[in-house]
């Protein structure tokens, strides 16, 4: 008889923003005349960049021809994008990148999720706590997390950083060895920020203890401050122990159309081979590439004309997030975030439990945000809200939840 992967048997209930979802349903089902807000799900709501869907246009029409039809595209991506990644993104920001660092993929989820076959399934594995779930849930897929422990919300076998009000919502390196270490800067949830000087601590660490740094910038283009780094290879020493995940999802839009890329350095080796050549040969044999015709739409947002208009709708959503936080703290409710990240990280009132507040925010306000604790038990007392809205609905869920308090 076929014998299954049990590690899926480990995983506690569904998958967070798919429980959420659910509840939402739920109670829309329930309340038919219940005109529910969202600011749970971190989907975008602004449509593609003009510049973008012109570049898309085209693409179509190529491939609509003889000379200029398009079928398997090189898995790490096409070199005009890849060189335009390497230019804009990194260059301009002094960075040196090559473009054969670089390997573009349908998205920064799925990147974190199947950086883990390049690595053994007996390295140490440290995440923040609260943690995009992403992170812990693809490790204990692949049987590195342990026993999940019901009382105390956390695998047996993971190093788990604490992520708290009393350190500014940003981990320090665990006194214990970690092998593998997640950072997600913007942070996704509590929207905090980790300082050039943080950032250097950690590179150290992993440097000193041949660690492995993955680093989540999928955020990278809400930072406001000057001083605030974009890129782990901004920091001295990254190269050797660093891998870099970014996404045109929230950059460009690109939700519906799924594009991102992972840079993995030539200097990055572990046990005496190349992570690059160990990813390259991950992907070519997994992974046939992005469509030719998204290829062309992310390449787009690179010129004069498509990078004016990425930065409006971003500038969109940070009005978005200034309204969350500062009607809600008028409100009297603790904020956190929502400066150079595109979620608030609320504290609930009066120590109410995420999910009750949650039940009571859709019940009484008709407004859905997603519970902390679902991000990890450091989580608990807290919920998570998403700047990816309407403008107008934005206003009304935080009227609604002032009038509701």
């Amino acid at each position: 008889m076929v014998k299954v992967n049990e590690n899926y048997g480990k995983l506690p209930g569904s998958y967070l923003f798919s429980e959420v979802a659910r509840r939402i349903a739920a109670y829309t089902a329930a309340h038919p005349e219940a005109n529910i807000i969202k600011l749970s799900i971190g989907d975008v709501t602004r449509p593609l960049a003009p510049a973008v869907i012109e570049a898309m246009h085209q693409a179509v029409e190529e491939m609509g021809t003889f000379e200029g039809f398009h079928g398997y595209g090189p898995e790490q991506g096409y070199p005009f994008l890849r060189e335009a990644i390497a230019q804009f993104d990194y260059r301009e920001r002094g960075v040196d990148i090559k473009p054969e660092e670089i390997f573009v993929s349908d998205g920064a989820k799925s990147d974190c999720g199947n950086i883990g076959d390049i690595f053994g399934v007996d390295n140490k594995v440290a995440v923040c706590d609260p943690v995009y779930p992403v992170y812990v849930d693809t490790n204990a897929m692949a049987g590195r997390a342990g026993e999940y422990q019901e009382e105390t919300g956390r695998w047996s076998n993971l190093i788990y950083m604490p992520c708290v009000e009393e350190n500014g919502f940003a981990p320090v390196p665990p006194k214990e060895r970690a092998d593998i270490i997640y950072l997600c800067f913007p942070n996704n949830p509590t929207g905090s920020m980790a300082t050039r000087e943080q950032l250097q601590q950690w590179v150290d660490y992993a440097n000193a203890n041949g660690s492995v740094i993955l680093y989540d910038s999928a955020y990278e283009a809400f930072i406001t401050g000057p001083d605030i780094p974009h890129s782990i290879f901004e920091i001295e020493g990254a190269r050797t122990c660093a891998i870099e995940f970014r996404s045109f999802s929230k950059t460009a839009g690109f939700t519906g159309n799924r594009c991102a890329y992972t840079v993995v350095p030539m200097e990055l080796e572990r046990s005496g081979v190349k992570l690059n050549a160990m990813w390259n040969r991950r992907q070519t044999t997994k992974f046939n590439g992005v469509p030719y015709v998204v290829q062309r739409g992310a390449a787009a947002i690179y010129t004069p004309q498509g990078r004016q208009q990425i930065m409006e709708s971003i500038s969109y959503y940070q009005r978005n997030a200034q309204v969350i936080r500062e009607g809600l703290t008028q409100a009297g409710l603790e904020c956190f975030g929502g400066v150079n990240a595109p979620y608030i990280w609320l504290k609930t009132p009066d120590r109410m439990g995420s999910w009750d507040f949650f039940d009571l925010v859709l019940d009484r306000a008709n407004v859905a945000i997603t519970p902390g604790v679902g991000f990890g038990p450091s989580g608990e007392g807290y919920v998570r809200l998403t700047a990816f809205g309407d403008a107008q609905a934005t206003c009304q869920a935080v009227e609604r939840i002032r009038k509701m308090l």
